[in-house]
């Protein structure tokens, strides 16, 4: 093979993460997978946290910032979190990589991060406001991407129909004049929804939430 680089490893890195965990990513593996010895892969990267920043990293860079942006806040600010799940949903480790990297190391985070915080001070919140709503803007966007209606992969079709029977079942068993609420939503609690209305109205719900705070400036 040619000259190895980060992106390379990174890239491979994240194919053995989504297809097996990110348990099973070591500097080893990877450069069993790439054809060279550890220490080439030591060359870029010291040890597996550095590996896991570089991979943190190289998954946010997806996401396209805009500096010269001069649309209103929401748009903006909807944008950022629609292109934060769009480049997470690509990975099914992805969850796992961010909750296990030190953030503030991770240049395109930080990016992300910092734009988020821009776009509520321009709503008009405080700075200790802003920290809070980048923060819950952030995390949502990887609580969204990271949903099981996006990953029923692990399971085939059969297990799926299964699996959902059974906890469907459960909830219709309940006593009605007690959880009546859980009886009548059983279907759609345990089924889920299409891909993409989970997506809207999650984004709608979390940004109306914004917009109504800011309204009351």
């Amino acid at each position: 093979m040619g000259k190895l680089t980060a992106a390379a490893i990174v890239e491979r890195a994240l194919e053995i993460g989504d297809a097996e965990g990110l348990d099973t990513v070591t500097i080893r593996r990877l450069a069993a997978d790439l054809g060279v010895t550890p220490m080439a892969l030591y060359w870029h990267f010291k040890n597996k946290d550095q590996l896991l920043v570089g991979m943190a990293d190289h998954l946010i860079l997806g996401f396209g910032i805009k500096a010269d942006d001069d649309r209103p806040w929401p748009d903006r600010l909807r944008e950022l979190v629609e292109g934060l799940i769009r480049v997470l949903r690509a990975h099914p480790c992805a969850k796992s990589v961010l909750e296990q990297v030190d953030q503030g190391a991770v240049p395109s985070f930080l990016a992300v991060w910092d734009l988020a915080l821009g776009l509520a001070r321009a709503a008009g919140f405080t700075v200790e406001e802003c920290c809070l709503i980048s923060k819950y803007l952030l995390q949502s966007a990887i609580s969204i991407a990271d949903a099981p209606v996006h990953f029923r992969s692990r399971h085939t079709s059969e297990e799926i129909a299964e699996i959902v029977r059974v906890k469907r079942l459960g909830l219709e068993s309940l006593p009605a004049d007690q959880y009546p609420n859980l009886v009548e939503m059983a279907g759609p609690m345990v089924e889920g929804m299409t891909a993409g209305f989970y997506d809207s109205f999650g984004v709608d719900l979390v940004i109306s939430g914004v917009e109504a705070l800011a309204a009351r400036r």
